[in-house]
């Protein structure tokens, strides 16, 4: 990641100082018209070169003021800490400054800033600032303990910089949740110190018992008016362990983003895993934040949320032990053309689909498998459950063979049940046909209207999967393209209906034209329905933005 991590310190005697920095130096590109001997940045001779700068600016910022205690981390002959990525060649170094000094600039307005004027609330917390030219500053403040300081504590803050603030903005949960780590880490090192100190020697009481003067209230304390972190915290490694917290950080943060080449406009399908993802991780920050109890609670987070995750579902199901389904060919050979046909309608209607099992991996495995046929917005699942869940939470629901369906689930068109049960006289069995051989499905449901008609879709893939000819990788992309096309007409007719707001006519005439009516009109019209729930939030917000820009236009 191009940015950097610095650790900033306000002295009670000089004001906004910054303490320790790590820096990132990626290798230099190979030029086949260097010739050799000459220095590259990067080389001895380029690190020779950057200490001397690193030097330079050390003296040039003790010119400006000269630096007590509290405002050194490490002396100017430390040669600094390195560390070295052998992946990617990326040196990491930390020192007090960077070692560029156009950088040492942009990092003491940082530092100034951010001890400063741009605080949040309570001047603890994170808050994000910068500009085009000066770079862009996610900044953390916070206070650490001192029993000899005034009000009992100091301020510091962890500022990132970078120039790329799209990039800083959407790495603010990660960034975020580890910085919190590393200022716990020092405010509970620290609260032990002042503990121990408070102990010896309580200062609440020896400071309300003597006189005080302003003028000579750093000599009052000892001459103690500025301590440093090292002896706040009484950590021997202190510095070292900064770097290598920073480094990693840096590290990290570059490896979580990458930029991939998209032919054309991301799918909605990459939309939704987006927004699921960015949900996820400011749901992890927030719990990492919460304070008090709700312990229970948060165990029990991640348990609910293994049903929830879309993205792990199929690596989990591939760790369980015992047959499992291998694709929609495989499916449809196992439980046959008729009553794959059926299960599919339930799925593509957007009805719950509920398995009943002792083999939770296989139950996860058909779910991986029947999940290829929607959209990923419409997909709510509960892998594997103890008790019956409704169908608002999850359309793909597991359960153990002893569980009970309700009343009102089972007499209800809404839904299909499979019950999975070992047979009693088990043949030998090879390859795909495993399954057939151990365990006999009997798919039941209410729902009374015919499946043989429609949706279209559904039609098309079946010939697909009927042709032995295609390939299961043929097949897939065949769905992939079907799904594609049967979105596109979801956003036209979401466009048409809901923003627009036309009439029943209006939309009838574009459904024909769509191709949604003819056989099946009544099964594809709630297919278009359904899957409109799917859309991502990005792609609903872009289209009520521009209607919103439309209609405002004639008026000004």
């Amino acid at each position: 990641m191009n940015a950097l991590v610095a650790l900033c310190h306000f002295c009670e005697l000089h004001g906004p100082r910054t303490l320790f920095c790590t820096e990132a130096l990626h290798p230099p590109s190979p030029d086949p018209s260097s010739q050799v001997g000459t220095p590259v940045p990067g080389d001895r001779d380029g690190d020779r070169e950057g200490e001397g700068l690193t030097m330079r600016a050390n003296s040039s910022a003790s010119q400006r003021g000269e630096m007590c205690e509290g405002c050194r981390s490490l002396p100017a002959s430390h040669p600094g800490f390195v560390s070295i990525d052998d992946e990617t060649g990326i040196r990491f170094l930390s020192h007090q400054h960077p070692r560029q000094p156009q950088l040492f600039s942009v990092v003491r307005q940082a530092c100034v800033r951010s001890l400063s004027c741009e605080v949040c609330p309570g001047r603890e917390g994170p808050i994000f600032f910068g500009d085009e030219q000066h770079g862009f500053v996610f900044s953390h403040t916070f206070f650490i303990k001192d029993s000899l300081a005034r009000g009992f504590q100091r301020w510091y803050s962890i500022v990132l910089v970078a120039m790329d603030r799209i990039y800083l903005i959407n790495s603010w949960p990660f960034l975020l949740r580890h910085l919190k780590l590393t200022i716990h880490s020092l405010q509970s090192t620290a609260l032990k110190v002042f503990d121990s100190e408070q102990g010896v020697c309580p200062q609440r009481a020896l400071r309300m018992n003597s006189v005080f003067s302003p003028a000579v209230f750093p000599h009052q304390r000892s001459g103690n008016a500025a301590r440093s972190l090292t002896s706040l915290t009484q950590h021997p490694n202190l510095w070292a362990s900064l770097h290598c917290s920073f480094s990693w950080l840096l590290k990290a943060s570059g490896s979580r983003l990458t930029e991939k080449l998209l032919e054309g406009a991301p799918t909605e399908d990459t939309l939704v895993l987006i927004e699921r993802q960015t949900e996820q991780e400011e749901e992890m920050s927030c719990w990492e934040g919460a304070e008090g109890g709700g312990s229970e609670s948060q165990l029990l987070q991640p348990e609910s949320k293994l049903g929830l995750d879309f993205l792990c579902e199929s690596s989990k199901s591939d760790d369980l032990p015992g047959p499992k389904f291998k694709s929609l060919r495989h499916l449809r050979q196992v439980l046959g053309a008729n009553d794959f046909r059926q299960l599919s309608w339930h799925v593509l209607m957007g009805n719950q689909v509920i398995w009943r099992s002792a083999d939770p991996g296989l139950i996860q495995s058909a779910f991986t498998v029947l999940k290829s046929l929607l959209p990923v917005g419409c997909v709510r699942s509960v892998p594997y459950s103890a008790q019956y869940e409704e169908a608002y939470k999850c359309n793909f629901l597991g359960l153990s063979p002893d569980v009970p369906i309700p009343a009102h689930v089972s007499s209800s068109e809404f839904s299909v049940l499979v019950d999975i049960t070992l047979k009693t006289c088990q043949g030998s069995a090879a390859g795909d046909d495993e399954i057939y051989a151990l365990y006999q499905f009997t798919i039941s449901s209410a729902n009374t209207q015919p499946t043989d008609r429609g949706p279209t879709l559904l039609n098309k893939l079946e010939v697909a999967l009927s042709n032995e000819n295609l390939s299961v990788d043929v097949v897939s992309h065949c769905l992939l393209c079907l799904k594609e096309e049967w979105m596109n007409k979801v956003k036209v007719l979401f466009k048409f209906s809901k923003v627009d707001g036309r009439g029943r006519e209006d939309t009838q005439k574009v459904l024909a034209l769509l191709g949604a009516t003819g056989p099946g009109e009544e099964d594809n019209v709630r297919l278009l329905k359904y899957w409109m729930t799917g859309l991502s939030k990005t792609y609903k917000s872009h289209l009520m933005t521009a209607v919103r820009g439309v209609e405002r236009s004639p008026s000004q």
